[in-house]
């Protein structure tokens, strides 16, 4: 009995060895990850940077959003943009941490945070365009949709309306997001035009405004409007409910067979938008360290949650 009782010690020790390399691989995947945001956020930081500091700020310009918002107060109180933003936000993240919860929060206050900071430092060391206002209006736009797109791609955001907005539609869950931000956008941009006493910045900030998201647009969703993603994996039902719980998206599961193991399993068919490819890969991973997934483009997807069946 007492070589038994050591023989299934043993084997309980050797088990736990086998899964070590398993949990040191995910342990590395994380870090990846984690090094890629950090520098997907000073990358877009720095952009969305040389925007303000360069282009808009100098010539009177608010983009809309919180940054939109700083803008004014810095020319009205002669407060740094940077340190503004980030007491606009702050009772943001603690109510988006209360009622949307901690795992969308915490990227986005890295996010901002380094926005904020880097605007700050780098105020007078970046040059200041005082030239042309359409050009500068063209390329403010131009750097500020490549930084903010650099931080959507990662899955955050720079704080502001976007959050408001997330917020707002919780409680009133039948107002589309979009149309929230939107009109959020346009009060400031409106405001900077008493401001500034100028119709010309509320003009130039619509071109801003426009530039920007033509750029987002195309960082996250490419020339395509979306991806097909398959997936074989043992953990076809647990990966599925947690993306349709998670995400709304909806999940086709289709029987599979492995032709040279003659294995039994199933394949995930799912279609998202580019810009959620990475939480989906995230959702995927959290279940199967090794799962088999093919990522192709959608060149057009009609249907619910993507263009009207009926659009021309």
């Amino acid at each position: 009995m007492a070589k038994e009782k050591k023989k299934t010690k043993s084997e309980k020790r050797s088990g736990r060895k086998a899964k070590q390399p398993a949990h040191n691989e995910n342990r590395k995947t994380k870090l990846k990850v984690f090094f890629s945001d950090t520098l997907f956020f000073i990358l877009g930081s720095l952009s969305f940077s040389f925007a303000v500091n360069m282009f808009t700020a100098p010539n009177g310009i608010a983009q809309g959003g919180f940054t939109g918002l700083s803008i004014i107060i810095n020319r009205l109180a002669g407060l740094p943009i940077g340190v503004t933003m980030i007491c606009l936000n702050v009772p943001l993240f603690i109510l988006s941490y209360i009622i949307l919860g901690k795992s969308f929060i915490l990227k986005t206050i890295i996010a901002t945070v380094t926005t904020s900071v880097m605007i700050d430092v780098l105020a007078p060391l970046i040059p200041r365009y005082e030239g042309e206002k359409i050009l500068a209006a063209l390329f403010g736009g131009l750097l500020a949709g490549l930084g903010l797109g650099l931080v959507f791609v990662r899955g955050a955001t720079t704080g502001g309306t976007d959050i408001l907005g997330k917020l707002v539609k919780k409680y009133k869950p039948h107002m589309a997001m979009g149309t929230l931000v939107l009109i959020m956008d346009v009060v400031v941009v409106l405001a900077s035009g008493f401001v500034f006493k100028s119709i010309e910045s509320i003009l130039y900030a619509i071109i801003v405004f426009f530039v920007s998201s033509r750029v987002i647009n195309y960082l996250l969703y490419g020339t395509g409007n979306g991806k097909m993603l398959m997936v074989v994996t043992d953990k076809a039902e647990e990966i599925a409910a947690a993306i349709t719980g998670e995400t709304r998206r909806g999940v086709t599961l289709l029987p599979a067979k492995g032709a040279y193991t003659g294995e039994e399993k199933k394949m995930l068919l799912c279609v998202v938008r580019a810009s959620e490819v990475a939480g989906i890969r995230k959702i995927i991973m959290r279940y199967d360290e090794n799962p088999f997934i093919i990522i192709s483009e959608a060149g057009e997807i009609l249907g619910l949650g993507f263009k009207n069946v009926n659009a021309d």
